[in-house]
């Protein structure tokens, strides 16, 4: 979850995740990009946030959900059409989010 190239590709990848998970929500196309703070959250209540070092950055600790949801995609843990659908299943974005960063968490629990 410290890997910054993977942060990077993660930025990408979850922007368009919400992206897709807004297009949905509000009927047309959307752009648009996630709020670390959000990401951050998401992390806390998924229970990811153990896995960091006490003294984190709510900008880190997003940088670690960006690269944890390009990894678990990247290794065929979860597919973009899946990461959408879970999404779109809350009406809050935080909520939202967590219930992906749970599935990841399960899946590579069982890896």
């Amino acid at each position: 979850m410290n890997d910054h190239s993977l942060a990077a590709l993660g930025d990408a990848c979850t922007n368009l995740m919400y992206s897709l998970y807004l297009s949905c929500k509000y009927g047309k196309p959307t752009g648009a990009k996630v709020d670390g703070q959000t990401l951050s959250e998401a992390m806390k209540q998924a229970g990811l946030r153990d896995f960091m070092s006490s003294r984190v950055t709510r900008h880190k600790l997003a940088d670690a959900a960006e690269a944890l949801l390009a990894y678990a995609w990247l290794q065929n843990f979860i597919t973009l059409t899946e990461s959408v659908e879970l999404l779109v299943r809350c009406d809050d974005v935080v909520d939202a989010f967590t219930s992906l960063l749970l599935v990841v968490k399960k899946r590579l629990g069982t890896y």
